[in-house]
């Protein structure tokens, strides 16, 4: 059974109906310049750009005529052997793929099932949406990926790069009840800042090892519906205490000494 790597909630997982497997064309740029030309016509004049082992990070997906941007880790990585991993950004899948001349198929894309709230749901549902559009139209240039289905829904991919870095980047909590409000900055002047999801949030935090030493939390003093007070209590857990974390690209998992453990997203 494929689960998320993440256990932070119950999942169930789903295999996606394969009506008809996704067919990617595969379209290189084509220049009308002779060769030598300069930089631009021998990316142009590409006839065909492996896709296997990238990462393609998703910037954003179109569907509907409504652009989405990318609110968290979504990618898709066909891997070698005839098969493809990813994340449409809160569900994560896998399945086959095989390369065909200018065209990719994926089929029997197995999920998890996850119920997520706020913008990520939004975002996920959008992605999985256009992925299943079939027969979409693939351009690769300069290391973006772009698929254009036959109804105008657009998947825009650019090639994986370096991990987020932890200071100074603004971590969105992944949280059922804190409706994208709770978040946190730790800073390269050993504080951490920023939201519970009701109440604003001060502490030290030292760096070192792999591991981030949080001290007492300075909050303010509001009061909130009882589900983002929930939270509140929850996040709590996060400091006076040791935490270790790990970052994944865009994403990062916090795990304090007393268990508790959060999911957290680089804001756009």
């Amino acid at each position: 059974m494929y689960t998320h790597r993440h256990n932070l909630r119950k999942r169930r997982t789903v295999l996606a109906a394969a009506t008809a497997a996704l067919f990617v064309p595969f379209v290189a740029a084509c220049g009308s310049e002779q060769a030598g030309a300069g930089a631009d016509s021998a990316t142009a004049g590409t006839a065909e750009q492996s896709l296997t082992g990238i990462r393609w990070n998703v910037d954003s997906v179109t569907v509907d005529g409504t652009t989405h941007r990318a609110t968290s880790d979504a990618y898709m990585t066909l891997t070698e052997g005839g098969g493809v991993e990813g994340s449409y950004g809160c569900n994560s899948f896998r399945g086959g793929s095989a390369l065909d001349g200018d065209r990719v198929r994926l089929d029997l894309l197995e999920s998890t099932l996850v119920a997520c709230d706020g913008p990520g749901r939004e975002f996920d549902h959008a992605l999985l949406n256009a992925f299943t559009a079939g027969n979409p139209r693939a351009e690769v240039k300069d290391g973006r990926l772009t698929l254009t289905s036959g109804d105008g829904n657009t998947v825009r991919f650019s090639e994986g790069g370096a991990d987020t870095p932890l200071q100074g980047t603004k971590w969105k909590i992944s949280t059922l009840d804190a409706e994208d409000r709770a978040h946190l900055t730790f800073d390269e002047e050993g504080t951490v800042s920023g939201s519970l999801g009701c109440n604003k949030v001060n502490a030290d935090a030292t760096v070192r090892d792999g591991h981030i030493t949080v001290g007492t939390p300075t909050t303010t003093r509001m009061v909130c519906e009882d589900s983002l007070m929930k939270t509140e209590k929850r996040l709590l857990r996060l400091f006076d205490t040791t935490l270790s974390y790990r970052i994944d690209h865009r994403s990062m998992t916090l795990t304090s000494e007393n268990g508790t453990s959060f999911e957290a997203f680089a804001a756009a």
